[in-house]
């Protein structure tokens, strides 16, 4: 089976192979990068968006602590009783006791889950900055001539880029920020 990397590195082979091998009689491609880990790092929405998230994780961090301490507490008591209980009641507690840790799974799957509520609330949150940068790139990548902007942070490997063809910083500057101020 193969991975998204793979087909993402294939991917970026034969668009490589397409670029070196285009017809020579067409100019030549102007081909720039950007960092966006690095641009995402320089923007104050992003840090305010990394903030709310982090406060609502623990938030529900929190409760799921607790719903377990509860639960702990109560199979604490369950084996403390057991051989008090008739075998009806022991039954009743022991599905009582799995009922509740389903229960915290559930919870634990829709808060912290693959498609849970803080994945959700992050890609809500990000979308209008995700905008607001991918449109710096292209107003960048417009005016400045460039045909391809790849970005560095992502899962491709640059095997050598030259540092004059990044173009975070322009970016950057297209979005307002202060690069000098913020150099790496």
């Amino acid at each position: 089976m193969m991975t998204h990397s793979y087909i993402r590195g294939c991917a970026l082979a034969a668009m490589t192979l397409l670029i070196a091998f285009a017809n020579p009689a067409q100019a030549q491609q102007k081909i720039g990068y950007i960092d966006s880990d690095y641009i995402l790092e320089q923007l104050p929405e992003y840090q305010t968006i990394q903030q709310q998230l982090d406060r609502m994780a623990q938030g529900w961090q929190s409760e799921l602590d607790e719903l377990k301490s509860a639960l702990d507490e109560n199979f604490r008591e369950y084996q403390a009783r057991e051989l008090l209980y008739t075998n009806e009641e022991r039954q009743r507690r022991r599905q009582d006791i799995l009922r509740e840790e389903e229960d915290l799974e559930r919870l634990r799957v829709k808060y912290f889950g693959p498609e849970g509520d803080i994945f959700l609330q992050q890609e809500q949150l990000m979308r209008p900055v995700q905008e607001k940068i991918l449109q710096a790139i292209n107003d960048v990548a417009t005016s400045e001539g460039y045909d391809y902007v790849f970005d560095a942070a992502g899962e491709f490997l640059f095997m050598f880029k030259r540092d004059q063809y990044d173009l975070s910083d322009t970016v950057l500057r297209e979005l307002g920020i202060d690069v000098e101020s913020t150099r790496r």
